[in-house]
């Protein structure tokens, strides 16, 4: 079993976004610590500004992005992950890693170099650079990717034993297969050889229509998607992919059904899989709103099989 949420406010010092997650880890003793930082922290160090509204998935609404023109990709500079936010995340990963003492596998949350790159200009915008003026963003994800796999490496310094590894344009919402093959995969598969020593490299789809053929293609043990809302289901990515299969609940309406249907979900999750390879987790983070009583249900329905 794992679960994972944001804890916003929190996740501004390594100190309370450490005591945040080993609380939470304690509290329901789950077989994964997945550290979430807050959303977009890969930007901040950019000039990436962002603050908190209220939303349940305890996420920041973006205010300015560094990106406003294709010249800026040039002018990306090359950071030093261990100062600055990135260095945050680090001490927050040895806090936790200090407090856990290897009592459950502890992942460090990194991003793909194109995910990274759609938070510093915009959704709309990544997109219309990769279809207009493609040199400009492959020079801009040179300088994401080496900064993105020098965190990855030092994160697994820092005492994390794995990575949780998301992309949020390889799916059909995004861009389309073959430009995620040119701008998404040769990036990744980057990132993903530094972090080779990894125990556990968990990859995160995030999106509508993922594409699960190409991403179960990458050097990693699991694979996480909103299997509840999108294809394929756990059944059929079952017969598609051998590796572990994460996932089974459904985020999205996870805090507002009762113990008793997420336990439920939670048992047909294991039927639709076979029980075996396969951690029982929600599709993305769970909201910051959610019944301690769901989390439990989970727990005794999972341990209970």
């Amino acid at each position: 079993m794992a679960l994972w949420r944001h804890f916003p406010g929190a996740d501004q010092r390594a100190e309370t976004l450490a005591e945040a997650h080993v609380a939470f880890w304690r509290r329901f003793r789950l077989d994964l610590l997945k550290v979430t930082p807050a959303s977009g922290y890969y930007g901040d160090d950019w000039g990436l500004r962002a603050g908190y509204r209220p939303n349940r998935e305890g996420v920041r609404t973006y205010l300015d992005r560094p990106v406003k023109r294709a010249e800026d990709w040039t002018r990306l500079r090359r950071l030093d992950v261990t100062s600055g936010v990135y260095g945050r995340e680090l001490r927050a990963l040895r806090l936790v890693g200090q407090q856990v003492a290897g009592e459950v596998p502890v992942l460090a949350t990194v991003f793909s170099p194109l995910t990274v790159a759609k938070t510093l200009c915009g959704d709309v915008a990544v997109v219309r650079y990769l279809r207009e003026q493609p040199e400009a963003l492959h020079a801009g994800l040179e300088v994401i990717t080496e900064v993105t796999a020098q965190f990855a490496t030092e994160c697994l310094s820092a005492g994390a034993d794995g990575l949780f590894f998301a992309t949020q344009m390889a799916c059909a919402e995004g861009v389309t297969r073959e430009e995620y093959e040119a701008f998404g995969r040769p990036y990744d598969l980057r990132v993903l050889e530094a972090a080779a020593g990894a125990e556990i490299v968990l990859l995160h789809a995030h999106g509508s229509q993922p594409y699960f053929d190409l991403l179960t293609s990458y050097p990693v043990h699991a694979v996480n998607w909103h299997d509840r809302r999108t294809p394929p289901s756990l059944r059929e990515a079952r017969g598609q992919y051998s590796g572990c299969l994460c996932g089974g609940l459904n985020e999205a309406t996870f805090a507002d059904r009762t113990p008793q249907q997420v336990a439920e979900e939670a048992q047909d999750a294991l039927l639709q899989s076979g029980g075996a390879g396969h951690i029982v987790a929600a599709g993305c983070v769970i909201p910051v709103d959610t019944p301690e009583a769901n989390v439990e249900a989970v727990v005794r329905a999972v341990r209970g099989l």
